[in-house]
């Protein structure tokens, strides 16, 4: 993909998301891996207002390698591009019901969520979730980077999802499927619930 198609595919999911209600104000970032470098959102930008012109360019690193100056967690995209070889996108969000459960005290660490629908155990499988860190804070870099070799979601206590896919597509999909997930988690909390066995879900994980 190039540099340009690239822009116009982030802008364009960008608006998508915003106008949908998964992302607020300025919170939010994406990005595409472009070979060794990887084109992203800005600091403070907002992903319904994206300028195609305007985004900026780290390397594997994350040191800021051209444009506007990167999101404060682009540390955090260049960790899942490292960790994951095969991931050519990344979305980050801060959107309300997935961010509702990363602050629930009950939950367990190594998979928040259950299987509750195929499309989950395909699209997301298991769903680790990192301790706290102030946003920006690097030292979330390295728990990240590990915890992304075995899982291409990863949900940031009290903050948000992150989820890297084979393409902008592919890692929307499965961050929107993630949110809807976790809205019925909420919706259902209290109740007897039926999810998928182990056995049902393993089988969905290897499509």
């Amino acid at each position: 993909m190039t540099r340009q198609a690239a822009a116009r595919a982030l802008t364009a999911l960008g608006a998508s998301l915003f106008s949908r209600g998964y992302t607020h104000g300025s919170t939010g970032n994406l990005s595409i891996r472009l070979g060794a470098t990887i084109l992203t959102t800005p600091t403070g930008s907002n992903l319904g207002a994206l300028d195609p012109g305007g985004l900026s360019e780290i390397t594997l690193d994350g040191e800021h390698a051209g444009g506007a100056p990167p999101t404060k967690e682009a540390f955090l995209h260049a960790a899942m591009y490292r960790a994951r070889p095969d991931a050519e996108a990344v979305v980050h969000l801060h959107s309300t019901h997935a961010v509702a459960v990363s602050c629930l005290a009950d939950v367990d660490p190594r998979d928040v969520l259950p299987p509750l629908t195929a499309y989950y155990a395909m699209r997301v499988g298991t769903l680790p979730l990192l301790p706290y860190h102030a946003p920006g804070d690097a030292a979330l870099e390295p728990l990240a980077e590990q915890a992304a070799r075995g899982h291409h979601a990863l949900l940031l206590a009290n903050h948000g999802p992150v989820v890297a896919g084979p393409g902008l597509a592919a890692a929307a999909d499965a961050m929107e499927e993630l949110e809807a997930t976790a809205r019925l988690f909420l919706l259902l909390r209290g109740q007897a619930t039926r999810p998928l066995s182990p056995e049902q879900a393993h089988a969905l994980r290897r499509r």
